[in-house]
């Protein structure tokens, strides 16, 4: 029976900040949460007055360390989920690009296999598919060739081959067939999420209706207030901020969303409805330069500067960069959110949108040790995952 005890945390629970804080952990499992608890026979981590919070849970990930998982092999996805777990995330969903349909059941082989492999990264929760049935215009960095729209033919064989690993399908709601298909998502119990979209408010709340129930990177690759026949249509972002029934996810570097619009998407839908994402790709963590957006066979030259992704002719962005710890700094400062708070957007709210908050997302006991220690800069010092040190500074 492996033992540890933590010590000395400010440790953040569904309830606050327990100051000078312990947590018991006991064969992976967190046990109990107190200020006075015995060591015993327990190895004792001492957290030296630092924040000790659940693990990171990151629902919308390309890849990171130089590795993205449309690069196909095993490798790239244990070297993504290592620097991600470097950086404090516990748990996070590979998320694919919009490719051929062979491309894309080869990764799920591929993910089959990584799961086995990856033993000193994040976990790997399942798979997010990002695409195929999205609008044109607002594609982004998708591969137009391969658009189109839902059919049961075709989603229902990816469904077959993907089975269980299938967690969560981002998709344009305006799409012929686009409401039968967030229908059978539900029915299946994977997470229809609206996303790369030119949707009307009015075609939102058909989806939403049939399924959807969460929404892709909010603000980006997303219609707003538009005019047809100098008419004034709502679109998918005044529909996020009306239906309360809908989570939303913020790529949260500072870029993307840039200051007032976090406080304003703070201010209308409340931090119980939102997730933070990196939505990075295999830059994250790597220092600034030319880099591949996508696989490395086929993929887009892109350079990373300021922060972000851009494209080689600096017209647009053209990916994030971001860490999950980058995303609870960001939230903090430009935000305006306690800690509390931002940790809460980053654990126990995308383990709620995801269905896994019965074992994670919170420190209580009975749930997964995936634990957490940093210091008041969101600076990494220790990553634990199922009781077991991942990363140390």
């Amino acid at each position: 029976m492996v033992k540890t005890l933590i010590k000395n945390g400010r440790v953040i629970t569904p309830d606050g900040i327990l100051e000078n804080g312990m947590v018991f952990i006991e064969d992976g499992i967190i046990k109990k949460v107190a200020t006075k608890l015995e060591a015993g026979d327990a190895e004792v981590i001492d957290a030296a007055g630092r924040y000790v919070c659940p693990g990171f849970i990151d629902i919308h990930t390309h890849g990171a360390g130089g590795a993205d998982f449309m690069d196909g092999t095993v490798e790239a996805y244990c070297t993504a989920a290592r620097m991600h777990a470097k950086h404090g995330t516990t748990l996070l969903y590979p998320t694919t690009l919009t490719s051929t349909n062979e491309a894309l059941f080869e990764s799920f082989d591929t993910y089959r296999a990584a799961v086995k492999a990856n033993t000193d990264g994040a976990q790997l929760g399942g798979m997010h598919l990002e695409g195929p049935y999205f609008a044109p215009a607002q594609a982004g960095a998708q591969d137009a060739r391969y658009l189109r729209c839902p059919s049961p033919e075709d989603y229902g064989e990816i469904i077959r081959r993907g089975g269980d690993l299938l967690k969560r399908w981002s998709f344009a709601p305006e799409l012929d067939g686009a409401p039968e298909f967030a229908a059978e998502l539900r029915k299946r119990g994977i997470l229809a999420s609206i996303g790369h979209t030119a949707a009307t408010f009015e075609e939102c709340d058909a989806a939403y209706k049939a399924g959807a129930a969460h929404m892709t990177h909010f603000f980006s690759c997303m219609s707003t207030i538009t005019r047809r026949n100098a008419m004034r249509y709502a679109g998918t972002v005044e529909y996020g901020y009306y239906q309360d029934g809908m989570s939303i996810e913020v790529i949260c570097d500072g870029i993307h969303v840039p200051e007032p619009l976090l406080k304003l998407v703070i201010k209308i839908k409340g931090i119980d409805r939102i997730a933070l994402v990196t939505d990075s790709m295999r830059a994250a963590g790597m220092p600034e330069g030319p880099s591949i957006l996508g696989g490395l066979k086929g993929g887009q030259e892109v350079i990373v500067e300021d922060g972000v992704a851009k494209m080689p002719d600096r017209s647009c962005f053209a990916g994030s960069v971001a860490t999950t710890d980058r995303l609870v700094r960001t939230m903090v400062a430009k935000g305006g959110v306690t800690m509390a708070q931002a940790v809460q957007m980053m654990t126990l709210n995308p383990a709620r949108f995801m269905g896994v908050a019965d074992r994670k997302g919170s420190l209580e006991a009975g749930k997964d040790a995936d634990i957490v220690i940093f210091d008041e800069g969101v600076n990494i010092a220790r990553t634990i995952i199922k009781g077991k040190t991942i990363y140390t500074e």
